[in-house]
């Protein structure tokens, strides 16, 4: 239970570090590189981000198996477990070499058509260091999921905050000597390694990890074939939701309309880590729930108090992006990124249900019955291919971004949300019933907030805390009075008494 508060904790913290960080780096980053750089280096990211595809979703198969074999073999099964999955993974990792080298041998047949001569070449030595980078990440993947199935999130937590200060910390020196978007690859790739090497240490040094390569369970790898097919599945279709749109408008657009959708995309990105950050601490407790045979109450009240805070935390920052998200972007990009503003609130606005339900997922694949998610979401990736490239085409990134918000309207709105209720045996009336009871908080601050923006014209860094200061304090004490219950006030009473006693 420590160790899941302090993830939990420390989690946040990495968001708002990471959040403060981006708002001094990323403004300096786009004016070094410039707006056609930062869109090359987008458009080249999201293409081969599409290796990670290699995984074939395995590595979220890693904790259900482990629970399995830790408590029928003990550390001998999950040393086997442990030595299948970094053979697979090895295995995956010189594929992805292969298959990289052949994208990057022909990167001028992929890109020709809307880069200059001197941008192809700067693509093909992205695509290089990204490829390299990919492929040392399949093996490492083991301790991370590791790490996670023993619930050793502190670890993990800290290692991702000092990587985040790390980042900008070097990569700042390299962009003013004018090594421009290959410097940012470099830097990666070598945090990267240095990440990958400190969880193996941990794991082989502090929670004696061990490895068994003999006897390979071909029986055992059909099983976890079977089992991670549907989630591989779901990851092409992730990968096409969130990456097709930079491809398409690469293509159609070139490097100025990528990067602008390149910035509603990343603030969008922010937004998803605030519920990203609890929910993969529940992982384990999950999965110990279903093996134990628990009711589905049990997961249905998990479910609930875990949405009502991410609702909480994610509204505050929607709502207060609504009122002052486009000139936080003029003062944070640049006057040319003011498009990103419509495109940030298109795709963020419409992922807040599937980020509230996220336990959803791993409440699935616990039950193994993620099957039916990964099938209709491929056939909505389909649409939303089908969508967006003429809409894209037409209003460039805005219409990409519409019919990325489309889809996910359809999907998580209203199609995961009976499936959740029929089959998986939620209860969403209950989880509907606590969530919109929290609406009426948002009343009082929207009200002022609407009465400010009518008085006072908000603009730079100044304008923007100006109004989410005063915002944030009348929403937090909003939610607090009219929202929250019994269990939610004693969790934030608790931790004021804590923080007044170090104090």
């Amino acid at each position: 239970m420590d160790q899941k508060k302090a993830g939990v904790l420390l989690s946040y913290g990495q968001t708002v570090l990471s959040t403060l960080i981006s708002l001094v780096y990323t403004p300096v980053m786009l004016r070094l590189l410039g707006q056609s750089e930062y869109g090359l280096y987008t458009l080249v990211n999201g293409f081969i981000s599409n290796l990670s595809l290699m995984s074939f979703g395995l590595g979220s198969a890693y904790v259900r198996y482990y629970a399995r074999y830790e408590a029928s073999d003990g550390e001998r099964g999950v040393a086997k477990i442990n030595g299948m999955f970094m053979g697979i993974f090895l295995v995956i990792g010189v594929l992805s070499l292969a298959v990289g080298g052949v994208l990057v041998a022909n990167v001028h047949n992929i890109f020709a058509a809307k880069l200059t001569p001197a941008e192809v070449e700067t693509a093909r030595v992205l695509m290089a260091l990204l490829v390299v980078n990919i492929a040392v990440s399949f093996p490492c993947s083991v301790f991370t999921s590791y790490i996670t199935a023993k619930e050793r999130f502190f670890f993990q937590r800290i290692v991702s905050m000092i990587r985040t200060i790390l980042n900008p910390i070097v990569m700042l020196p390299l962009l003013l000597m004018g090594l421009g978007s290959v410097s940012l690859v470099v830097v990666t790739l070598v945090l990267s390694v240095v990440t990958d090497v400190s969880s193996a240490y941990y794991c082989f040094k502090k929670l004696n990890m061990r490895l068994t390569f003999g006897g390979f369970d071909f029986r055992l790898l059909r099983e976890m074939g079977g089992f991670s097919f549907f989630i591989f599945l779901n990851m092409i279709i992730d990968q096409i939701n969130w990456t097709v749109d930079t491809t398409i408008l690469g293509i159609v657009s070139g490097t100025a309309a990528t990067a602008v959708y390149g910035v509603g995309s990343q603030l969008h990105r922010y937004y998803m880590t605030i519920s990203t950050s609890i929910s993969g601490v529940f992982v384990p407790q999950i999965n110990r729930i279903v093996a134990r045979g628990e009711s589905d109450d049990a997961l249905t009240k998990l479910f609930t108090r875990v949405g009502r805070i991410q609702f909480m935390l994610l509204m505050l920052v929607l709502t207060g992006f609504v009122f002052v998200g486009e000139p936080f972007i003029e003062a944070w990009g640049g006057g040319e990124y003011e498009g990103a503003y419509p495109i940030a609130l298109l795709l963020m606005a419409p992922v807040t249900v599937p980020l509230i339900q996220n336990l959803g997922i791993e409440i699935q694949r616990a039950k193994n019955k993620h099957q039916f998610r990964s099938k209709v979401y491929f056939f909505m990736a389909l649409g939303n291919v089908a969508i967006s490239i003429p809409l894209g085409m037409k209003w460039g990134g805005l219409g990409c971004a519409l019919g990325t918000a489309i889809s996910m309207i359809v999907c998580n709105g209203f199609v995961m949300n009976w499936y959740y209720h029929r089959h998986i045996g939620l209860d969403m009336a209950y989880f509907w019933k606590s969530i919109l009871s929290i609406a009426p908080a948002f009343i009082p601050p929207v009200l002022l907030a609407l009465l400010a923006v009518k008085l006072h014209v908000f603009s730079g860094y100044g304008g923007v805390l100006l109004f989410a200061l005063p915002y944030s304090a009348v929403y937090c004490a909003s939610v607090y009075l009219l929202a929250m219950n019994r269990q939610e006030k004693d969790m934030i009473n608790a931790m004021g008494r804590k923080l007044l006693r170090r104090a």
